[in-house]
């Protein structure tokens, strides 16, 4: 892992639904930006000497990327506003699997979600398809509840009237 002063760091909860810590990286110690790191917390705004674990994720802001643009053939550098990821974690014991979907957001967007395969014993085994069957369904519940808090928040602000349908 490497990081910059000014990236975000994002800490996933190990339970679902739990808390997804993020933070600001005010100091690089390692060699080459590499851990540890001090950060300064968003929800609590204190800051702490950081090692990260397999969790964790660093979002840099020092990127841009370019975008071509519509008519000409001249490109335009836009600066990248921000970046979403999700990270997919898979467990397997016996004939099932749990897949572990994190949203990697900006507060307080980030959050997780489980979908779980179960093969039955008589069925042949392929790993494969418990872990596609697993993600997609951690994909669905992970969409479903992004959609959810952003309909929400349109209602919110701009009445009933204007609720975004799926």
């Amino acid at each position: 892992m490497k990081a910059h002063v000014g990236d975000r760091i994002v800490v996933a909860s190990p339970t679902i639904d739990g808390t997804v810590r993020d933070g600001e990286i005010t100091e690089v110690h390692g060699m080459d930006g590499s851990p540890p790191y001090m950060v300064r917390w968003a929800d609590t705004g204190h800051s702490s000497l950081f090692f990260p674990g397999v969790d964790a994720h660093v979002s840099g802001v020092h990127e841009s990327e370019p975008i071509g643009s519509t008519q000409s053939t001249e490109l335009v550098a836009v600066q990248h506003a921000r970046s979403w990821r999700v990270d997919i974690n898979l467990f397997e014991a016996g004939a099932d699997t749990t897949a572990h979907a994190v949203l990697v957001a900006e507060a307080p967007r980030s959050f997780a979600m489980q979908g779980d395969a179960h093969r039955e014993l008589t069925d042949v085994p392929n790993p494969e398809v418990g872990d596609e069957v697993a993600v997609a369904r951690a994909l669905r519940r992970l969409s479903d509840r992004l959609f959810d808090r952003a309909s929400a928040e349109v209602i919110s602000v701009e009445g009933p009237h204007n609720a975004i349908t799926k």
